[in-house]
């Protein structure tokens, strides 16, 4: 813009360089040097357009009809409505035995994070976005067991969380909250068959199982850090794209998309102090079209400890429990329990934008 208002500058002083160069004595008799027009001068000029010819008078014309504010070159500092930042965590480790008497298997492990936000607010109007993406294995290296029965998946996660807000009044917003979550990669159990053959069974793949959320409600904010959300109603979809795991998840056999419908509370916590950080989320539904009175909980803890710049001590654990998904104990009885994963890495950490981190 700026560079255009400057253009504008230069073909105003051009086109008025021969409205100033009048002919007669009366006209040339002032002593305005235009090399030494300013743009915010133009406007000053008195010209006696009577003894101008008719060329000269339609550059008079076009001149005086621009007005300063279309060439004023002056900078200004444009509002930012968006803000935005990324963190990236990578922790390692590796063992190797050799000869070692004790026992235990050689192995290598990784878990990686990326926590990405853009976060936009204007007036009466917020719109909060998060991406989340965590991914980690283990890989042993035991004798006598083929190399891709012994690698396990630590961690394998996609979440997307979105929240528009209008403001009703202080701290008090109309809100709109969407929710998507699933796994990147295949998890595999391996079992061995009447015939001693060896069985690799699907646990869990892309969008088997995902979920997406949708709820209207009520955003309070009592402080900067921490947020209740209210949904009376929301709507959920379980999709399970895997025929073989549709009623582990809580679909029919035939089953690839499950509709829910029914009330969500959430919570948001999202506290820095000096080199501690914390992020948790916690989600509560009660499904108002079965058993509302068996509430699925959905909760999230980050907790993280700087201990250099770039050096951080890190826990991540994820509570699940929904009655939906059955799981089979130590002597196979299938029922719903509570699922609980946790991870302690002490790795690297970066951060750009202005993603929020502890100093």
């Amino acid at each position: 813009m700026d560079k255009i208002r400057l253009g504008v500058a230069v073909m105003a002083v051009a086109l008025m360089v021969p409205c100033l160069a009048m002919p007669d004595a009366e006209a040339s008799g002032r002593k305005k040097d235009v090399n030494s027009i300013d743009y915010k001068d133009i406007k000053k000029v008195e010209i006696d357009i009577a003894g101008l010819d008719p060329a000269q008078k339609v550059c008079f014309d076009i001149v005086s009809g621009i007005d300063e504010a279309a060439v004023d070159t002056s900078s200004k500092d444009v509002p930012k409505y968006w803000t935005n930042g990324i963190l990236t965590q990578v922790g390692f480790s590796q063992v190797s035995l050799t000869n070692w008497a004790e026992g235990g298997s050689a192995n290598i492990s990784l878990n990686g994070l990326i926590d990405a936000n853009a976060n936009y607010s204007k007036d009466k109007m917020i719109f909060e976005n998060r991406l989340k993406l965590s991914y980690g294995f283990v890989q042993s290296f035991e004798q006598d067991i083929p190399l891709n029965q012994q690698f396990s998946k630590s961690d394998d996660r996609i979440q997307l969380d979105s929240k528009w807000g209008w403001m009703l009044k202080d701290k008090l917003y109309f809100s709109a909250l969407f929710n998507f979550r699933t796994q990147m990669t295949p998890t595999y159990s391996y079992s061995t068959a009447e015939d001693g053959s060896t069985v690799q069974d699907v646990q869990s793949r892309f969008m088997a199982p995902g979920y997406l959320s949708l709820g209207l409600g009520i955003n309070y904010r009592p402080f900067n850090f921490l947020s209740f959300n209210i949904s009376p109603a929301t709507g959920n979809l379980v999709i399970v794209t895997e025929e073989t795991l549709r009623e582990t998840y809580g679909n029919d056999p035939g089953q690839a998309v499950r509709a829910e419908f029914g009330a969500q509370l959430k919570m948001d916590v999202n506290y820095t102090y000096k080199i501690f950080k914390i992020s948790t989320a916690l989600t509560l539904f009660s499904n108002y079209l079965h058993n509302p009175e068996n509430i699925q909980v959905y909760w999230d803890i980050d907790a993280s400890l700087a201990l250099t710049k770039i050096l951080t001590l890190t826990l991540r654990t994820n509570l699940i429990y929904d009655d939906n998904i059955k799981i089979a104990d130590a002597y196979g009885v299938e029922a719903p329990r509570v699922q609980f994963k946790e991870i302690v890495s002490l790795g690297l950490t970066w951060t750009l934008g202005q993603y929020v981190k502890p100093e």
